[in-house]
């Protein structure tokens, strides 16, 4: 006889009614999976692409995803308050905004920050998001900040901002970090997903996609960061933004956290 899924023999080993309502749960989630928040769980971002439901595209490098909730992410919110915090206490000349969509951040801080004029402000991402945002300053929609999609084209910068970056990015982070020139002085963190248990690989719903979403292994994380040489200067909790993957929920809640993290002097 085979193994059952590990939901399965957690449900069997409860009571008969909480078994009764597990199984219809994990039943609807089975079949109802375009409408939930994430689902599927797997060791990896190709495992995920693999996995995506018959007729969504998959990830965000397409023109169909690029405007998902662009309003709304370039509003500010309360977990962006610590990034406001250090940014306006480094008070760098140069930010490399990794992940910064169409300049969500960049509108969100604008009020906030003194930018214009005073902060070269880079924002790294994919081809079609870069393509929309060049769109959006010839037209007027967006000035300040520049776009790149090659991180060969980018140059020294005192921070590294990476907002809702780190749960999509299909490279380890320290990988990522080594393709720039030089390693950032200060590195700026936030929504970071984290577990106590293996990384996991799950899927996000993206209405018309379905993005790969990692949730990382937190010891694993702060390890990597400390053998490139940087030391957690401030960590924050964001219990807003903690996760459970509606087909899994047996792998239990993520963590969300910020970071603010400073390369060690030689």
């Amino acid at each position: 006889m085979s193994k059952l899924p590990a939901p399965l023999q957690y449900l069997l080993s409860a009571r008969p009614v909480l078994f009764v309502r597990g199984m219809m749960g994990h039943l609807l989630a089975l079949f109802r999976s375009s409408y939930l928040r994430h689902r599927g769980a797997y060791a990896t971002f190709d495992e995920a692409a693999a996995a995506v439901r018959s007729g969504a595209l998959v990830g965000y490098n397409n023109d169909e995803v690029v405007m998902h909730s662009l309003e709304y992410m370039s509003e500010l919110k309360l977990e962006d308050y610590p990034i406001l915090f250090w940014l306006n206490r480094l008070a760098p000349e140069t930010i490399l905004d990794a992940g910064g969509h169409l300049g969500t951040k960049y509108r969100a801080f604008g009020r906030h920050l003194e930018l214009r004029g005073r902060v070269d402000w880079v924002i790294y991402d994919l081809p079609a998001i870069v393509r929309a945002g060049r769109r959006f300053l010839d037209e007027g929609k967006l000035s300040g900040p520049t776009f790149i999609d090659d991180l060969a084209k980018a140059r020294e910068t005192d921070v590294l901002l990476a907002s809702g970056l780190l749960q999509y990015l299909d490279v380890p982070f320290d990988a990522f970090l080594k393709k720039l020139p030089s390693l950032p002085r200060h590195l700026l963190l936030n929504k970071v997903q984290t577990r106590e248990g293996p990384t996991v690989v799950t899927l996000e719903n993206f209405e018309c996609a379905e993005i790969p979403y990692q949730i990382r292994n937190r010891a694993e994380f702060l390890a990597s960061l400390d053998k490139l040489g940087y030391d957690i200067v401030d960590e924050w909790s964001i219990p807003s933004l903690c996760r459970t993957i509606q087909t899994h929920p047996h792998l239990g809640r993520s963590s969300s956290r910020g970071y603010y993290a400073r390369l060690r002097l030689v």
